[in-house]
């Protein structure tokens, strides 16, 4: 379609256009998208039909703020290639630490370092320990390497040819590889022991070596693990030489401590007990309480703790130990510490339930007022305990009291039936005697109303007391007796 449009210039006519440029460009696109000129030609139109878009040329519009948090994220995200770079440099790191770990290992199962470059066994064990000091990840991958067999293999070779400083720093070396290999690592612990490692230890602290310090030290380490306590617990010599390193007073203070913390787990199993009590623990630990720091006597009153609930020797031999009742009774007021508390009184518990003489011991020590202090400013699971023990000794007060009447009833008729003067008995007079008096005196008066009554005499004859009687007695005469 076209309009005439009179130029005044050329004094004629000129043909122009409707549409603009860009409606005829948008009328072109239309035509193209119907089939580039159909049924009604090139110029035909496509209305009445329904055009096709591809779903490409119509892109998905996103909210502006979801758009503009997507690039403010993509702004601040590295580029890949920063990425890629780490991350090749972390796989190249732990190769690199994998292949040292590697020749460790492969120094320890059969390097001798006469070659250039080669490790030696011992610094090949100064490397096991020094990179299992501090990494979880490298004492796994030590282990599944095998370095715990070699290690163990070092402990008892001695002599061929090998100098006293050379075998007492190859030793040294792998006891203190093992234990860094075995902190905090079951499944390191349970390979050590499997693969014989507690009786090399036992002949190396037999020796006299100066690593008897390593050797508590793994111990205690070792002992750490449930299954492990029965094998160290049931061991030939063990117990005897935690308990000798704890008593000794050549060892160092952190010996003393970690051998007493190994006696301590190994009496949580009940199968040790007979061993514990064979080598003279139960002494050892009640000498304990309260000659050192409150850390100390926890401990060894945990362990007694765990004993006497074991087996009924322990609790016998608490008993037999010298002044036990005493220095129980004493750590319940001596010691701050909660669970030293708590523990003291429930080995007074024990014994006081089950020992006559452990309860006449503990009256003599006083436990009465300590206990009944506890009760009221203990902690809940102390002052429980300690109304325990009170119950209990209370009730054997009262036992004591009957017997002590009994026996004063039937002393007067073992003696004869004498009698003492009434100013005399009344002087002095318990209130066990008195109450004796009474039953006395209502037993008498008894018998005197059945006398009287099988003489049928009037019933207001029958004398209530002994003044009536004598009364009665003191008012007759002879001359008013019948002959």
């Amino acid at each position: 379609m076209v309009a005439r449009y009179a130029h005044a210039d050329a004094g004629g006519f000129r043909l122009w256009p409707i549409f603009s440029a860009a409606a005829l460009r948008r009328k072109v696109l239309e035509v193209l998208a119907c089939g580039g000129g159909g049924d009604g030609g090139p110029g035909s139109s496509c209305r009445g039909k329904t055009p096709y878009r591809s779903p490409q040329r119509v892109p998905t519009m996103r909210p502006r703020s979801e758009r503009l948090a997507e690039l403010l994220r993509v702004a601040e995200e590295p580029s890949e290639c920063g990425d890629d770079e780490g991350g090749e440099d972390d796989a190249a790191r732990k190769a690199e630490a994998l292949e040292e770990l590697k020749r460790v290992v492969a120094a320890l199962q059969g390097g001798d370092g006469n070659g250039e470059g080669c490790m030696s066994r011992v610094e090949a064990a100064v490397a096991v320990r020094r990179k299992a000091k501090d990494d979880a990840a490298a004492r796994e991958t030590l282990a599944m390497l095998g370095a715990i067999p070699p290690l163990v293999a070092m402990l008892d070779e001695c002599g061929d040819g090998v100098g006293e400083e050379e075998e007492e720093e190859s030793t040294a070396a792998a006891l203190y590889a093992l234990l860094n290999l075995a902190i905090g690592n079951d499944a390191n612990k349970a390979a050590i022991v499997k693969a014989g490692a507690v009786h090399k230890m036992l002949r190396i602290a037999e020796n006299g070596a100066p690593t008897q310090e390593a050797v508590v030290a793994n111990f205690l380490c070792l002992s750490a693990l449930d299954a492990n306590k029965p094998v160290i617990g049931c061991a030939s010599g063990a117990t005897a030489f935690l308990l000798r390193s704890f008593q000794s007073a050549s060892s160092t203070p952190q010996a003393r401590h970690d051998a007493l913390r190994a006696l301590l787990n190994l009496s949580i199993s009940p199968s040790n007990a007979s061993h514990l009590l064979a080598a003279g623990l139960i002494p050892a630990l009640v000498a304990a309480v309260g000659t050192d720091a409150d850390a100390a006597s926890d401990r060894a009153l945990a362990a007694l703790c765990n004993l006497v609930a074991a087996s009924p020797e322990a609790r016998r031999a608490v008993s037999r130990a010298p002044d036990a009742v005493a220095v129980l009774v004493d750590a319940l007021g001596w010691c701050d510490e909660p669970g030293c508390q708590e523990k003291a009184a429930y080995l007074l518990m024990v014994l006081a339930h089950r020992s006559g003489a452990d309860r006449a011991a503990m009256t003599e020590a006083g436990a009465a007022s300590a206990l009944l202090e506890l009760t009221l400013v203990g902690t809940a699971l102390a002052q429980k305990r300690a109304s325990r023990v009170l119950e209990i000794l209370r009730a054997d007060k009262g036992k004591q009291r009957a017997v002590d009447i009994v026996a004063a009833v039937s002393a007067p008729q073992q003696r004869g039936g004498g009698c003492t003067d009434e100013g005399e008995e009344a002087a002095g007079m318990s209130v066990e005697k008195r109450a004796v008096r009474q039953l006395v005196q209502q037993s008498l008066h008894t018998n005197m109303r059945r006398i009287v009554r099988r003489a049928r005499l009037p019933q207001d004859l029958a004398p209530a007391t002994s003044e009536k009687v004598k009364a009665l007695t003191g008012s007759s005469t002879s001359k008013s007796l019948p002959f």
